[in-house]
């Protein structure tokens, strides 16, 4: 597992041992970012249930501004400061070892880009979803990105909120909403 591009290109990131958590395939990677390129550069991005923290690295290693890495789990907050030391990006990132659910209760500002890919068995992703909506912690113009399995549809959302697209790599699939701009007055 490696940063495919930008400040860090090439470095080596570290994976948990185990199969509880799954990181992301490099072809998912690849398509994500292609998909983001544009829109990551000086964005605050949130990376929830961030594992070893590959997908919010990769956007710092692209430019974006800052990035908070959230896990459950103490050996995943571990590997994602080990692998933030590796790409000497630590500066401009915060983890935070808690519940995904629980700190989106708690977030304040708002974030450009939301990257989602809770272990697919939870159920998580659709709540998730709606907790993000619902406490609209989404800027105007914002990005969330949902990985899941290919099969799965995820519920609609509302204004300002849309689906912006479907992709699918094998058995994943990806899907990315975004928030309109705040209406003027």
């Amino acid at each position: 597992m490696r940063v495919i591009t930008g400040s860090a290109r090439g470095r080596r990131l570290k994976e948990l041992e185990g199969m509880e958590t799954r990181p992301t395939t490099d072809r998912v990677k690849e398509g994500l970012f292609s998909a983001l390129q544009f829109d990551i550069e000086g964005r605050r991005v949130l990376d929830l249930f961030a594992g070893t923290g590959q997908l919010g690295i990769e956007c710092l290693s692209r430019g974006a501004a800052s990035a908070v890495f959230v896990d459950r789990r103490a050996d995943a907050v571990k590997l994602i400061r080990e692998n933030l030391r590796i790409t000497d990006l630590q500066d401009k990132a915060q983890v935070v070892a808690g519940d995904s659910v629980e700190y989106l209760k708690s977030v304040r500002q708002p974030f450009d880009i939301i990257l989602l890919d809770p272990p697919y068995q939870a159920g998580l992703l659709e709540p998730v979803i709606a907790h993000i909506i619902t406490f609209d912690i989404l800027s105007p113009h914002g990005i969330i990105v949902a990985e899941h399995p290919a099969g799965m549809s995820l519920p609609g959302v509302s204004a300002p909120y849309r689906l912006h697209k479907n992709y699918r790599y094998g058995k994943i699939g990806l899907t990315i909403f975004r928030r309109g701009g705040d209406q003027e007055n």
